[in-house]
């Protein structure tokens, strides 16, 4: 089983654009191609870059309001997949599910919302479920996947990026792993405050 593994298609979905676009250069110099919904797919076009939609993979639409995007089979299949795992390979096939190699996450920022004294509903509606599911989702396959759980890692990736092409190393993918259920634990502790501070 090789622990080197070559990014070919990257799943990038984040809030904030800052910080973005040199990693795009990167792994667009390198061959990556991006897969991508809304504010995020249009900033990388805009930046000159093809980039798929989501929609094209799952043949939804983002619906209610923007709450459901990614969360479907094709996307979560094409992030979980063992490629190594015969019975995964098959379903793959069977199912049309690309794979994603490399998934970048910036959460909706919750922390700052409740910060600025906003109301319950507009809080409520920063809580991120697409992306912290990507984040787990990408986190759980490390052995295939990389997860950039935050802006915080895009030099991390760089500096791999720069040395390696876009290949990486198991103790590389599990590294990244670490800090997304890192990223993913301080949310849901954040999360958890402030609906404990409502009784």
């Amino acid at each position: 089983m090789p622990v080197t593994k070559q990014i070919k298609t990257a799943l990038i979905s984040v809030f904030h654009k800052d910080g973005l676009d040199e990693l795009l250069a990167t792994l667009h110099a390198q061959g990556v191609k991006f897969l991508s919904t809304g504010g995020t797919q249009q900033f990388i076009e805009s930046l000159g870059y093809e980039c798929q939609k989501v929609e094209s993979v799952t043949s939804y639409p983002s619906i209610l309001g923007g709450r459901v995007k990614t969360l479907h089979p094709k996307i979560f299949g094409g992030i979980l997949s063992r490629r190594e795992h015969e019975g995964d390979k098959k379903e793959v096939i069977e199912y049309e599910i690309p794979a994603i190699d490399l998934v970048v996450v910036d959460l909706y920022p919750f922390e700052k919302t409740v910060e600025s004294g906003a109301s319950s509903a507009d809080i409520i509606e920063k809580i991120d479920i697409g992306g912290i599911s990507l984040i787990r989702a990408a986190a759980k396959n490390f052995n295939d996947v990389v997860i950039v759980p935050s802006k915080e890692e895009y030099s991390i990736l760089l500096d791999i990026l720069k040395e390696n092409d876009a290949q990486t190393t198991l103790a590389q993918r599990q590294m990244f792993a670490t800090r997304a259920f890192g990223v993913s634990s301080h949310y849901d502790t954040a999360i958890h405050g402030w609906f404990s501070s409502q009784k």
